[in-house]
């Protein structure tokens, strides 16, 4: 039983749909479902909804005749048992499944013409070959139709079972394999490489001694934790909010709002991945075309890991599961994909008045966490999102895994990369995400302000040339909503609502603080630019539309390029109306060694602050801290 809008699909309701769309089609016999979601509830319908109220429910599905190479999208009412609508969609093909993933090894070791290639770089084994896709966008393949379904393949070599295939990647050599007909289309072959020599293992049996001297660290809470759970649906503190597993954009949070002097106010409608890319920056034959959309070439969502407790978080620790769908149409479940806990995050605010108080008033900071960790191929992206005390959310991308490699001759020196280990090449490349913020401040109706700080020139009005003002400029259409960050300025954005007013009657708002790092570092003209023209800007603020969903459109695999650029060219008004803004953020990644043989976490985010949606600080009710000695942070320390 479901108790919100948003709760995912259960795994009746999934094994449900895809009965229903194979019963209704019987004349299609080589269905996979490389999507299977809820379809998303009208915005108006989460709105008004109390626990008390039955819940339509729908699913929507991708679904893909391999006989044919036909996609079609399909939307089945649950609660009628019936396919509610049918289309096809031409040109598109969906994510790349994972069950296409796992065939890759078979289809290269029952070709010859692959297996002598194999051999001619070096590898007569091949029990323990390692296979990785990537996707092809439009860049041309010689000798193979463009219309077909391909994914490039990069070969790997493990010495045993638990070997890391990344220490030892097969140079100059790529596959390139038709997923409908299972067969190698064509082969890229170049100069053979000697495979890399050292082994790039990194469990604590291959390293070594291991260092001694850290005591246990335990965090505990022994009346539990400050948090609650009802389904997916978490309160603390004031806070209230929705998280799940979408098996594209993977965590989302949704229906956020604060208890303020008894009233809930809204925040944030929705937030997820709506796209990331990495793109790499080596022009070599076997490395040029490796750029990866990551949600919607590979299905992000379908990626998450299960979470331990002392390994993924520490601490008092509550777990939601994600029922997921496979290709063939059947649910499984990923237990504890979610993690949730409370953090202490050290002062929240402090002041001792030296002049006239002999103790000094401190509160402690604390944070809710939501997390969620997805595998994708050789990286580790864990999603981490904070609430706190104040009234701030923050997003948190940690990056960790293992980093892409490429093997060169003895003596050479790479020119777009980093050597991590003898002929052991790690490329230049970028790993840039597009959050999509579905904002919703005391309400629907926002509106979006650049706000920049500026220095005013020497004048009349400041002879000393030290002012400061706070320099405001509306985004009211989509033609002006493409924008960059100013670090000079300290940039934000500010989302308001004109129709609601703080007691300085200022309309109330949050602000965007973003990170301020890289955009598409790819030439203007090439194809990747095309595709990720999302990653070109760090920000873009569009009027909401309910099928605006994901900022590289719908179906990046194989595809020319759609998304946001082509949505902003119907210039809606943006004034006073539903927003969304699309943060793009990330890191242009330059190898070093210590990133070898594991990469430890780098780390990107933004926050989302209120900004005049409070009349005063929203924490001064903190209680002061309490227990181990916390009496003492509040006088003067005595001797002994």
């Amino acid at each position: 039983m479901t108790a919100h809008p948003y709760d995912p699909l259960t795994a009746e309701e999934v094994e449900r749909a895809v009965h229903t769309v194979r019963t209704s089609r019987p004349d299609l016999r080589s269905l996979k479902f490389p999507l299977v979601r809820l379809a998303p509830p009208s915005k108006e319908a989460v709105r008004r909804h109390t626990p008390a109220q039955p819940i339509a429910r729908s699913a929507f599905m991708v679904v893909y005749d391999r006989d044919a190479g036909a996609t079609f999208e399909a939307r089945v009412d649950l609660a009628a048992g019936a396919v509610a609508s049918w289309r096809p969609v031409p040109g598109v093909q969906p994510a790349i499944m994972i069950e296409e993933i796992l065939a890759l090894e078979e289809i290269v070791k029952n070709d010859p013409a692959a297996v002598a290639a194999l051999a001619r770089h070096g590898v007569d084994d091949l029990s323990l070959l390692q296979l990785d896709p990537w996707s092809t966008g439009t860049l041309p393949i010689e000798g193979v139709d463009a219309r077909r379904r391909v994914v490039r393949v990069s070969a790997y070599v493990r010495r045993f079972k638990e070997d890391n295939g990344y220490a030892r990647p097969v140079g100059n050599l790529v596959f390139v394999v038709d997923c409908d007909a299972r067969t190698v289309a064509a082969i890229n072959e170049g100069d053979p490489v000697p495979l890399p020599p050292e082994s790039g293992n990194y469990d604590a049996g291959s390293v070594g001694t291991l260092r001694d001297g850290l005591r246990p660290l335990e965090i505990t809470q022994p009346d539990g934790p400050s948090f609650s759970l009802s389904g997916n649906v978490i309160e603390w503190q004031r806070w209230r909010l929705h998280a799940h597993i979408d098996p594209v954009e993977g965590l989302v949070i949704s229906d956020v709002s604060y208890e303020d002097g008894g009233r809930r106010r809204a925040i944030l409608h929705r937030a997820s991945i709506g796209e990331m890319v990495v793109p790499y920056g080596d022009t070599s034959d076997d490395f040029y075309f490796r750029n990866v959309f990551d949600a919607g070439e590979y299905n992000l969502g379908k990626t998450v890991g299960s979470l331990s407790l002392g390994c993924d978080c520490l601490g008092e620790i509550r777990y939601l599961d994600a029922v997921l769908a496979d290709e063939s149409g059947g649910a499984h479940t990923v237990h504890n994909a979610i993690c949730l806990h409370e953090e202490d995050y050290g002062i929240l605010w402090k002041h001792w008045d030296f002049r006239y108080v002999e103790h000094a008033e401190v509160r402690r900071s604390r944070r809710l966490v939501v997390s969620a960790i997805h595998t994708i191929g050789n990286y580790e992206y864990g999603f981490f999102w904070y609430f706190y005390l104040d009234g701030t959310i923050q997003f948190e991308a940690k990056l960790t895994g293992i980093v892409q490699t490429r093997a060169i001759a003895p003596g050479e020196t790479p020119a777009y990369g980093t050597l991590v280990a003898p002929q052991l090449d790690a490329p230049n490349h970028q790993h840039l995400f597009n959050m999509r913020l579905d904002m919703e401040v005391d309400g629907p109706r926002n509106s979006v302000y650049e706000v920049d700080a500026v220095g005013l020139p020497i004048g009349p009005d400041n002879p000393h040339g030290n002012a400061i003002v706070a320099r405001s400029t509306a985004i009211e259409n989509e033609r002006d909503g493409r924008r960059m960050c100013e670090p000079r300025a300290a940039r934000t954005w500010k989302i308001v609502n004109p129709g609601v007013h703080n007691r300085f009657g200022q309309p109330v708002g949050y602000k965007l603080v973003p990170f301020v790092g890289p955009t598409l570092l790819a030439a203007p003209e090439s194809d990747l630019a095309r595709r990720a023209e999302f990653a070109r800007a760090h920000l873009w603020v569009t009027r909401y539309s309910p099928g605006e969903l994901h900022p590289a459109g719908d179906y990046p695999n194989q595809h020319p390029g759609d998304g946001i650029g082509n949505w902003v060219k119907q210039e809606r008004d943006l004034v006073d109306t539903d927003v969304v803004l699309w943060h793009t953020f990330g890191t242009s990644h330059l190898p070093r060694p210590e990133d070898w043989p594991i990469m430890p976490c780098e780390y990107v985010g933004f926050a989302l602050k209120p900004a005049g949606f409070f009349d005063r600080n929203p924490s001064l009710d903190v209680p002061p801290p309490a227990g181990h000695g916390a009496a003492h942070c509040h006088t003067e320390p005595t001797d002994g």
